[in-house]
């Protein structure tokens, strides 16, 4: 059975008033020009280079959607600092079906959702603590990559939508992998994924719709036609020949 997805489209509500520097942004001048940007896949990919508003477009679909800016499920609430666009206030999302779980995974904020599940477990309560739906270990307790892994593998528990900023930052290359099968577990469960990376790795998994963002804005793209695909696979062919043009003086 074809999956449902939870978010179909994210389109611009109203025109951005003034000069914000968002506005300046490739992918969002790209959202102005063309008015809606669709999500035809369980699986979408933004794909591209640093400062073309992957993240900054991730974001506001998550903030839109009823995410914390800084990352966790719709029951956090906390903030360390107020650092989110306010892009969000004008898109509107294109819903299918409401889902039942979800998650934001920031990799740059990923420590402080640790900090406030630990500091949650401090309040005296009668329900389990919080870190068990977490593996049980204190997420400060493990390596980044593990922590990482642990959220992923006891957290997200499907029918949800997860919404991932460049997941990799904490991720080996055999982590990267493992990370495609619990990917592909979740779209089994009736999962949805939008995730920004610069990983050739993850935007190999099958069936995934990738954007490609750049200075002239966001259009689809062939896995194999990615800028990423095709400068790691130049480079893993010949290393020797692509060091030397780099390093040459």
């Amino acid at each position: 059975m074809e999956n449902q997805l939870y978010i179909r489209e994210v389109a611009l509500r109203r025109t951005i008033p003034g000069k914000p520097y968002f506005a300046a942004l490739p992918a969002v001048r790209h959202l102005i020009r063309c008015k809606s940007l669709s999500f035809p896949a369980p699986v979408t990919f933004f794909v591209g280079e640093n400062g073309t508003g992957k993240s900054t477009l991730l974001e506001a679909i998550a903030v839109a959607y009823g995410f914390n800016p800084e990352g966790g499920s719709k029951n956090f609430s906390f903030s360390t600092a107020d650092s989110h666009s306010g892009l969000w206030q004008y898109l509107t999302l294109i819903k299918e079906q409401f889902a039942k779980d979800g998650f934001f995974l920031r990799a740059e904020s990923f420590y402080n959702v640790a900090t406030n599940i630990d500091e949650l477990d401090e309040i005296p309560a009668t329900s389990p603590f919080l870190i068990q739906s977490y593996g049980g270990v204190s997420l400060h307790k493990q390596s980044h990559g593990e922590s990482f892994f642990a959220l992923v593998q006891n957290r997200f528990g499907g029918n949800g939508l997860y919404i991932l900023d460049e997941p990799e930052a904490a991720l080996s290359p055999m982590k990267q992998l493992a990370l495609l099968r619990e990917i592909h577990r979740l779209v089994n469960g009736n999962s949805q994924f939008i995730i920004a990376t610069h990983s050739p790795l993850l935007m190999a998994y099958p069936g995934a719709h990738l954007y490609q963002f750049t200075e002239s804005g966001i259009a689809s793209v062939p896995y194999q036609e990615t800028e990423h695909y095709q400068v790691a696979r130049r480079f893993l062919e010949n290393p020797d020949r692509m060091l030397r043009i780099l390093l040459e003086e």
